[in-house]
């Protein structure tokens, strides 16, 4: 294995302290091994399937820790886990069992990633794990292969990126094929390593203070007194770096409204439609809140921010979130933007379209969604996306600013469906650049859009378009 892969392998992952070893499997493993379980068989999404999880789960913040840890990262390496595996194997991946190759990755995992964790302990535990969860005619496999793999993992060669640059990417970066071609067709070999690197290392946390509650410096030297590292955001001027401790939904600042977690990326995307105070704004797609509050925040008592989403129990993410940040102006409603939206006879002075998405500019805040990535979706997300943006344009009165946004970054979901957009609806335009606000310039192309990258900006990515309604 070469220097440089091995380099990449450690800058992904960040050590912790395991589970002291016992005569039992750790609860922490067998907790990671059922919620990876739920990911891959049932199709969960691995944030609401870990933090369900870990709500039953009864274990320390230590042993909660160990598990996110175990669960992330094997999600974020499993391709990579799977081309060390396939070398120790005496059979093809695919003939094993879905619950023995899962305990293979997680031992896997430790084996290669983390180092506070003993290689024997690691093989050890993840054997006592196959016992306990009913597949112990798997134990001496599983045994035997990762005491191979513990052995001569770092002798493995992986696929150069200069002689098979798809074949690295897949394999030493851990992305699904698909991901991967699509990414070198655009960036090129050296940039998608890049990226694919970046949306393997676990991202800071990120906050947007409540300004009408403290402004930045006030709230940078209030949580420095808990939290030593945090610092602002480069771009967003009321975004807060907290870096990759604490937890921040225990924080008092939190707890009393003067912050809420949101990464910059998306941040930027608010900042783009600059709501001003007293104006009326409509947010469709709004679950789970966190643009339509940064909206609220902005427009102030005067205004009003109506939020929209299809899905009931999302919605009442936002309505919670209204009510932690003291937004009496954020008013939520079950509504499905592919159909003609509500006619009370308002037309808003801005509108959002948050559109869902293939989500492939958060890899890094969930690694799960690269393994549900599938070519066949596109084309139905991009109709979805074509259909919210048409509805929600007839909502925005003359003179009006839409924005239009994802966290992905294919541009069939983007540039394409604002430009498809564009010629057909002649009372839109697009806004010049010059003419956006002075905070987004820098993260704004030549044609006028934003867009944020991991590698480029150590934000999610995000694309975003304003657009407006010709007077």
């Amino acid at each position: 294995m070469s220097r440089e892969v091995s380099r990449r392998r450690r800058g992904g992952a960040q050590a912790s302290a395991g589970p002291r070893r016992g005569a039992t499997p750790t609860q922490a493993r067998i907790v990671a091994v059922r919620v990876l379980e739920r990911v891959e068989r049932a199709g969960a999404y691995a944030d609401l399937a870990l933090s369900g999880a870990l709500r039953r789960s009864g274990l320390s913040p230590r042993d909660r820790a160990f598990v996110t840890e175990l669960v992330y990262g094997t999600l974020r390496w499993r391709g990579h886990l799977d081309a060390l595996l396939r070398a120790v194997l005496d059979r093809p991946n695919e003939r094993l069992e879905a619950l023995v190759t899962t305990l293979l990755r997680v031992g896997a995992y430790q084996i290669v990633f983390e180092h506070s964790v003993p290689s024997s302990a690691a093989v050890d535990q993840t054997v006592r794990c196959a016992r306990a969860l009913g597949v112990s005619r798997a134990a001496g496999l599983v045994n035997a292969v990762l005491r191979r793999l513990a052995r001569g993992h770092e002798t493995i060669p992986m696929p150069s990126l200069e002689e098979d640059p798809c074949g690295h990417l897949v394999d030493a970066l851990s992305l699904p094929a698909p991901i991967a071609e699509r990414w070198l067709a655009r960036l090129g070999p050296e940039e998608a390593a890049l990226l694919a690197e970046a949306s393997n290392k676990v991202p800071p946390l990120v906050a947007r203070l409540n300004p009408q509650r403290t402004d930045r410096e006030t709230l940078l030297e209030e949580l420095r007194s808990r939290q030593p590292d945090v610092k602002a955001c480069r771009y967003a001027p009321l975004g807060v770096d907290l870096g990759h401790n604490g937890y921040p939904g225990h924080d008092p600042a939190f707890l009393e409204g003067r912050f809420t977690i949101q990464d910059e990326g998306s941040q930027l995307v608010v900042e783009l439609l600059d709501p001003q105070p007293g104006e009326r704004v409509l947010d469709v797609c709004a679950a789970p809140g966190g643009k339509a509050g940064a909206i609220a925040e902005r427009v102030g008592e005067a205004g009003r921010v109506d939020a929209y989403d299809r899905n009931p129990r999302r919605l009442g993410l936002v309505a919670r979130s209204a009510r932690r940040l003291g937004l009496v102006n954020l008013q939520t409603r079950e509504v499905d933007a592919t159909r003609p939206l509500p006619d009370e006879g308002t037309l808003f002075d801005r509108v959002l379209v948050d559109a869902p998405c293939s989500g492939l500019g958060t890899l890094r805040r969930n690694p799960d969604a690269r393994w549900r990535f599938d070519e066949a979706n596109v084309g139905r997300l991009v109709e979805i996306q074509q259909q919210i943006l048409r509805r929600s344009a007839a909502a925005l009165r003359p003179g009006g600013t839409l924005v239009y946004s994802t966290c992905t970054l294919l541009p069939e979901e983007n540039e394409a469906v604002v430009e498809g957009f564009l010629a057909e609806a002649k009372d839109f335009t697009a806004c010049k650049p010059e003419a956006l606000p002075e905070v987004v310039q820098p993260l704004i192309g030549d044609a006028g859009w934003l867009s944020t990258w991991p590698h480029r900006h150590d934000t999610d990515g995000f694309f975003a378009a304003r657009l407006e309604r010709k007077a």
